[in-house]
């Protein structure tokens, strides 16, 4: 294991405030673009973050946790809004999704500043080794568009990728494994550094019943919740099953009626709720699993989803969830090991931060965990370039050509922010 503090404050005690504030309009317009911002946004609620006193490079999400642990203890809170979900102070996060097989990093952020809103509720946090002002930060300047934008493809062609869902289809079928998640990308180039502020807005507009995310250069708008944490309860949302809108404009509620009706949706939809339900079941006093998923509707896809709650044990925070749910078949695929090492051995793509845990925790140990789908990477090496990231579930029905279909749907809401649709 690999860790490292980039920033930190060492045994002094912090010092974060809370305090209620008006409603503070479109959250994002907080967001610099010439400093560090976080933000985790869905339907209007959620928070932007600014600026870091405390910054935890690693590999393994046990790592994060027990650090967090450490620094949270160490932070003295004054609040005007105890006990409320969300408020004080968070560490934000992203973390890659096999740290054995990938050259990037996962991370945790402690924010200076965070502007947060939940229902009728706005707050803001400030942490610092002293008292801080309350006044809010500053309206951020305009985002830019990106300009001069070319596709420059993936790290393989469309075909190479259908040979290898084919072979993992044979895979399946001889029953050498049950379910894998085969991801591609596709390279987007600029005339200058993205500004991210601009596809993370995009994607707020076109999606709003999606977790928009923005940490550590990843962008995106994903559909699925990995678990949220309050008090003593734990939800957790799966998704796995697709349909996607076709040429000939077929009729949504026809459609999710073939979902529904899909054999190779339900079995691929049925891997990943054992998945989840198997991994929360150690951590939970009680759980309710439903009998049949339902159809989530977005405006680009639909898939089966089902929910998944239980009364959790007190001493697990929302990061030792995450641990023990990640990766889930639903982004894996099942016998997890057997599923990660043909991902590894056939796929060829490092993955970074795509398919992993984003999300928040607080001093309490309750937070948000989605699971980093549609969206993108920008690497500090090179900020012109993004990378897009989108997969699909290969069961023994699967088609090649359809499941190629679907990650070009599942590729839509960032070439959308992107301007590219």
């Amino acid at each position: 294991m690999l860790a490292k503090v980039i920033l930190d404050f060492g045994s002094a005690r912090m010092r974060a405030t809370t305090v209620a504030i008006p409603d503070p309009g479109p959250l994002e317009r907080f967001l610099p673009e010439s400093a560090p911002g976080c933000a985790f946004v869905r339907r209007g609620d959620g928070f932007v973050a600014l600026g870091e006193v405390a910054r935890f490079e690693t590999d393994t999400l046990e790592a994060a946790d027990v650090w967090w642990d450490e620094i949270s203890d160490h932070i003295d809170h004054d609040s005007e809004m105890p006990g409320e979900f969300g408020t004080g102070p968070l560490a934000v996060g992203s973390f890659t999704f096999d740290p054995d097989r990938s050259e990037d990093r996962s991370v945790l952020i402690v924010p200076e500043v965070i502007v947060g809103r939940r229902g009728e509720l706005s707050w803001m946090t400030r942490l610092g080794p002293a008292h801080r002002s309350t006044a809010l930060p500053p309206v951020a300047e305009p985002t830019r568009r990106p300009g001069g934008l070319e596709v420059l493809g993936g790290s393989m062609g469309e075909g190479v990728w259908t040979d290898i869902v084919a072979e993992v289809v044979e895979l399946i079928r001889r029953g050498e494994v049950h379910k894998v998640v085969l991801a591609r990308d596709l390279l987007v180039r600029s005339d200058a550094p993205f500004d991210l502020r601009h596809l993370f807005g995009r994607l707020l507009a076109g999606y709003p019943m999606t977790w928009a995310y923005l940490v550590d250069g990843l962008v995106g708008a994903t559909p699925e919740l990995l678990l949220r944490r309050q008090g003593g309860l734990v939800t957790s949302r799966v998704l796995a099953g697709t349909v996607w809108k076709d040429a000939e404009g077929t009729d949504p509620l026809a459609k999710a009626a073939e979902l529904a009706r899909s054999q190779k949706d339900i079995s691929e939809h049925e891997f990943a709720v054992e998945s989840v339900a198997s991994a929360l079941a150690p951590y939970c006093q009680a759980m309710n699993v439903p009998e049949a998923p339902s159809v989530l509707k977005l405006p680009n896809v639909m898939h089966l989803a089902t929910d998944i709650t239980g009364v959790v044990c007190q001493e697990a925070s929302a990061l030792t969830l995450a641990a023990a749910l990640h990766p889930s078949a639903a982004v894996c695929g099942t016998p997890t090991h057997m599923a990660l090492d043909i991902i590894s051995e056939l796929e060829s793509l490092d993955r970074g931060r795509y398919a992993g845990p984003v999300g928040w925790v607080d001093a309490q140990g309750d937070g948000e965990w989605a699971i980093a789908l549609r969206g993108g990477q920008v690497r500090a090496t090179d900020p012109a370039e993004i990378q897009l990231f989108a997969g699909a579930g290969i069961v023994a029905d699967s088609s090649p050509e359809a499941e190629l279909a679907e990650t070009a749907a599942k590729f839509v809401p960032m070439l959308q922010a992107l301007g590219l649709d």
